[in-house]
């Protein structure tokens, strides 16, 4: 203790310094447990309470979030912990965003349980997921991981009433803990060869030089092993089908939009601070990834072609989704971040509004299997042509916001074809064209039952009108940004 007395003054400076920045996260802080106090003592005199509070706080952490992206400065903190930049401002606002969408979208699907207590889980999360967007340390990352991984596990198990939701959040947990552990082996390595944390400095890069390049290929696989359970990346995707079918939609909606923007974001300043560390290892990441983004699309694609569950069939396309968004994470260079923030804000847009209209179906239906949607475009024309135009985007066809973020990240990819004649960035170019093209027969499988078969009965389905209003303003913010792209564009 004598030892650190020297340097007790100047820590406690630089931590006093540091919380100013910290102000987003902080909030989610008090309004985590706001919304705890809240579930004890006052949601039953008043059950929206914890609904509101969570409401009220994500919006104040955004104000900060506007204050710092107005504010143009690139700061640190907490010891080079933290980096404050324009490009971690907007992927915390596209998530905040999101989570707030998801909020309400969980207020008005009421549950059996106490919604103040999930609320508080997905606060946890929201705070692991800001961290990992603005931190360069690998302990920083890795608590963040954990603080998402078991809020996530939490939030599958909550509403567990069947066997099937049971099983999905078992293989969950069990699949996740596997992948952490693994993660934190590499991490251990990369230390040990480097003697630093954070991924983005000298030392460290020096320390990737000049270590033995069979060891530094190991570390590497497997922290691409914590990153690939995160995003579902092939081979860490098999728990998706299960967890997507078996969870409550709404936390469907939550695993397959906002943990991918954080973790893309981080995967995409990871390959830009390594990308010209050396021959031997920017050549290596770099086809890893394309080697990973070619197997995930293809196999995400095809899978879905013969799934006949709407939610499952939403797993596997999301799968295939996080091809594209490692294509996305490959033209993110010299911090050049407008295209992959476009195209996640896109993302978010698509994946959120497609779960609403399954959900509404859901409620109504009592499933979620295609072959039930059939003649119910006729009765319910709104739902399903707002339903047709975002899987419409999601396959990436005119004139919708989805056909302008592929179409940019398909060409800033062939700009890095053109400059480095690299056949496999040719590959990963027609794997992409090609698999959307098969994307067109799993997804149209919804409009054509809906809308060009007949059905067996007449179902009384109600929907929540809120929730459909949500989902219908969604799939038009996709139609007008496929139309003026430089709406968005321009904001980034």
């Amino acid at each position: 203790m004598l030892a650190f007395s020297p340097y007790i003054s100047s820590f406690i400076d630089q931590i006093i310094v540091s919380v100013p920045y910290f102000k987003p996260e902080l909030t989610l802080i008090v309004t985590f447990i706001g919304t705890i106090l809240a579930s004890l003592f006052i949601d039953r005199h008043w059950k929206n309470t914890s609904f509101v509070i969570t409401l009220v706080g994500l919006l104040l952490s955004g104000c900060y979030l506007v204050g710092q992206g107005l504010s143009k400065v690139e700061v640190t903190g907490f010891f080079d912990m933290i980096h404050i930049d324009a490009f971690a401002v907007a992927a915390r606002l596209i998530m905040l965003l999101s989570t707030m969408l998801i909020c309400i979208f969980i207020q008005q699907r009421q549950q059996d349980r106490p919604l103040g207590d999930l609320y508080a889980v997905l606060l946890t999360a929201t705070l692991g997921l800001n961290l990992l967007t603005m931190t360069s340390n690998w302990l920083m990352i890795f608590i963040a991981v954990e603080t998402v991984s078991i809020s996530s596990y939490i939030m599958v198990g909550y509403f567990s009433s069947t066997k099937v939701q049971s099983e999905a959040a078992l293989k969950y947990v069990l699949f996740g803990s596997i992948c952490a552990a693994v993660m934190l082996y590499g991490l251990s390595l990369l230390y040990g060869f480097t003697g630093n944390l954070n991924f983005d400095a000298p030392s460290h890069i020096a320390g990737l030089m000049e270590a033995p390049q069979i060891m530094i290929s190991i570390a590497l696989l497997f922290l691409l092993t914590g990153i690939g359970f995160k995003l579902s990346f092939f081979p860490f995707h098999v728990w998706s089908p299960d967890v997507y079918q078996g969870a409550p939609t709404v936390i469907t909606t939550y695993l397959a939009t906002v943990p991918k923007i954080a973790v893309v974001v981080l995967l995409s300043k990871i390959f830009s601070a390594w990308l010209n560390v050396s021959f031997y290892f920017s050549d290596f990441l770099t086809y890893v990834i394309i080697a990973i983004a070619i197997a995930t699309m293809l196999i995400g694609n095809l899978a879905a072609l013969r799934q006949q569950d709407a939610k499952r069939m939403m797993a596997y396309s999301s799968i295939g989704h996080t091809g594209i968004l490692l294509m996305a994470v490959l033209v993110y260079q010299n911090k050049e971040s407008n295209v992959l923030l476009f195209y996640l804000s896109i993302y978010a847009l698509m994946n959120i509004a497609v779960f609403i209209f399954i959900d509404a179906l859901e409620a109504s239906l009592g499933n979620t299997t295609i072959e039930s949607y059939r003649g119910l475009g006729k009765q319910f024309p709104l739902l399903f042509t707002s339903f047709s135009i975002v899987l419409i985007a999601l396959v990436g066809l005119p004139p919708t916001a989805g056909f302008v973020g592929k179409l940019l990240v398909f060409s800033k990819v062939f700009e890095q074809y053109q400059n480095f004649q690299s056949f496999s960035l040719l590959a990963l170019l027609l794997v992409g064209a090609l698999t959307s093209v098969i994307s067109l027969f799993y997804y149209f499988k919804i409009p054509l039952n809906a809308f060009l078969r007949e059905n067996t009965g007449s179902p009384a389905v109600k929907f929540n009108v809120l929730l459909l209003c949500i989902g219908i303003l969604c799939t038009v913010a996709v139609l007008i940004l496929g139309i003026f792209p430089d709406l968005l564009l321009s904001a980034f």
